[in-house]
C-alpha cells in the first residue's frame, strides 16, 4: 500500500473542509464516500529499465556501420549504454514527470488500475449496504475516477460531469475546490441513488487519503 506523503499536496485546512464535505454529503444517504489523491498512480519502476533497454538496442547499428569492433565489444558497448541510462533515469528528478511523457490510454489505464486496487484494499468494498464510492485523483497523470460498489445503482455515466468539473479543477491548480464540489455532486447523485436507511452509520473515515 503506497506511504502517506508529505502535507504539501493539500494544507490541513483543505483537508479539513473536503472532510466537512464528506459528512455533510453522507448524512443524506446510505453512500459512504472515500477521497483520495496520489500523487502518482504509482512508483514506476518499470520505466528506466525499459527506457535503458531500449537505449541499448540501437548501440550496434551504428557500430556495425561504421567501426570495425568486434562483436564482444559492441555487447560491451551495449552492456555499458544500458548500466548509464539505467544509473542515469533512477538518480534523475525527470522521474517524476515521465508518466506525463507516456501515452495518455496507458496513463489511463494504470491510474484506473490504481483505483481500483485502492477500492479493494481500503475496505470500500466491505460496507454494510455495499455503499461504498471512492474519488480518486492521481495528480501526475492529472487523472480522477469514481468507483462505486454494486450498491449503488447508477450507471457509468451519471459521473461524467462529476468528474469533468474535478478534472478542469486538476488543471486550474484548484484541487481543493475541485474535490469539495466533487463530493458535493457525488452527495446529490447519491441521495437518489442510495437513500439513508434506518440504523445507517457512519462506516469510513471521513478524513482525505493522501499517498505517494
Amino acid at each position: 500500500m503506497p506511504k502517506a506523503v508529505n502535507p504539501g499536496l493539500l494544507s490541513e485546512a483543505e483537508r479539513a473542509r473536503i472532510a466537512a464535505a464528506v459528512a455533510a454529503a453522507e448524512r443524506g444517504t446510505a453512500g459512504e464516500i472515500v477521497v483520495m489523491v496520489a500523487a502518482r498512480s504509482g512508483a514506476y519502476r518499470s520505466l528506466p529499465p525499459a527506457l535503458a533497454l531500449a537505449g541499448a538496442l540501437l548501440v550496434p547499428w551504428p557500430l556495425i556501420l561504421l567501426t570495425g569492433l568486434s562483436a564482444t565489444r559492441i555487447f560491451l558497448a551495449q552492456l555499458v549504454v544500458a548500466l548509464a541510462l539505467l544509473l542515469g533515469l533512477a538518480a534523475s528528478p525527470c522521474l517524476a514527470r515521465l508518466p506525463r511523457a507516456l501515452p495518455r490510454f496507458l496513463r489511463r489505464a494504470r491510474a484506473r488500475a490504481a483505483a481500483q486496487h485502492e477500492f479493494r484494499t481500503r475496505g470500500l468494498s466491505r460496507t454494510r449496504g455495499r455503499t461504498g464510492i471512492l474519488i480518486y485523483v492521481a495528480l501526475a497523470e492529472r487523472y480522477a475516477d469514481v468507483v462505486a460498489d454494486t450498491g449503488i445503482g447508477t450507471a457509468p455515466e451519471a459521473w461524467q460531469a462529476v468528474l469533468a468539473d474535478l478534472v478542469a479543477a486538476l488543471r486550474r491548480d484548484a484541487l481543493a475546490d475541485g474535490l469539495v464540489r466533487a463530493v458535493e455532486a457525488t452527495g446529490t447523485i447519491l441521495a437518489e441513488a442510495a437513500p439513508p436507511r434506518p440504523g445507517d452509520t457512519d462506516e469510513l473515515p471521513n478524513r482525505v487519503i493522501v499517498t505517494e
